[in-house]
């Protein structure tokens, strides 16, 4: 049987970006990223951008990892992800789904895609994963190992 495919969103599950700015959480790792480019101010005047803030907890690739999924990054940072995140994560680099000029507003029905098996799990951005959300998808994993029902 094929390994489940689980789409890796950046910022809210791996990034608690809506987290308190002045308070890292716990077992987490501050990573500073480059933005792109300069910008212009209020007055025209030309400014590099300050680097993005985002918080990384290095256990997360590990446990990742071993939730019986395959892997695939889904979120605006498309392959930048591969760069910045995986290595910090420990984690190979991954498949993505290239977003183009998309912009996610809503969270789409996943059944409306597929006939398989699909679970859309809310991650809080304050607080990113935490084991209940592990032990969730490690749960969906398993009711989809068919073999040992059937045999």
């Amino acid at each position: 049987m094929n390994r489940p495919l689980l789409f890796l969103d950046v910022d809210g599950p791996l990034n608690p970006y809506a987290a308190q700015p002045e308070r890292r959480p716990d077992g987490y790792t501050t990573l500073r990223v480059p933005r792109n480019g300069a910008h212009e101010d209020e007055r025209g005047l030309s400014s590099r951008r300050r680097p993005l803030r985002v918080w990384l907890n290095p256990e997360h690739g590990r446990i990742l990892l071993q939730l019986g999924f395959e892997l695939c990054w889904a979120t605006t940072w498309m392959d930048d992800a591969n760069r910045w995140i995986a290595p910090v994560l420990g984690l190979p680099e991954l498949p993505f789904v290239d977003l183009g000029d998309v912009l996610l507003q809503e969270r789409p029905d996943v059944t409306a895609h597929h006939q398989g098996p699909g679970l859309l799990h809310h991650v809080n951005p304050r607080v990113g994963l935490r084991e209940n959300d592990f032990r969730t998808l490690a749960d969906f994993a398993g009711s989809l190992d068919t073999s040992r029902t059937t045999g």
